[in-house]
């Protein structure tokens, strides 16, 4: 999977408000709609920058606040093909895997904003081809590998008639 990064303004700490604003996630519903607004509290600018393929780069404890899943949904809709953070709050990291968006846990120091990344999940690593160097990543388990194949759990069951790890 290769992609731009898009560093955040803010590093640490991004609640599901700051992904999806709550004036936002209670009167629109589709996700696309909502993608037009991602993280507009923190950069009005951002949902206009994001390209398809592209890449969120974050800190400590990303997606943190509320379980609802517009947060992971609009991120989705937006493009992104992954989140890279260097730790998630668990209801976002289920969220997120539930609907077949892919989150990367590592080391973001080094990751800038524009870096041209290329994530290889059989090898755990990331290869920043901007700045000529890898980033090890935690490895995802297979069983989420699977889901993310499959495009998210509803995907997996429509997919196999029911939960089949097929590993």
């Amino acid at each position: 999977m290769k992609g731009i990064a898009r560093r955040l303004k803010q590093n640490d700490n991004i609640n599901t408000d700051y992904v999806i604003s709550g004036r936002y996630k209670f009167s629109i519903e589709d996700p696309k709609e909502l993608a037009k607004h991602i993280f507009e509290d923190i950069d009005p600018t951002f949902a206009t920058k994001v390209k398809e393929g592209d890449f969120i780069v974050s800190g400590e404890n990303f997606g943190c606040g509320s379980s609802r899943e517009q947060a992971p949904q609009s991120v989705k809709a937006a493009g992104i093909k992954a989140v890279i953070a260097k730790s998630f709050a668990r209801i976002f990291y289920r969220n997120a895997f539930n609907i077949g968006l892919c989150l990367i846990e590592c080391d973001t120091d080094s990751i800038a904003d524009g870096d041209v990344l290329q994530i290889d999940l059989n090898n755990n690593r990331i290869k920043n081809i901007t700045q000529n160097s890898f980033i090890p990543i935690k490895p995802i388990s297979p069983v989420m590998k699977r889901l993310l194949a499959d495009g998210g759990v509803i995907e997996h069951f429509k997919k196999h008639g029911g939960f089949s790890l097929g590993i």
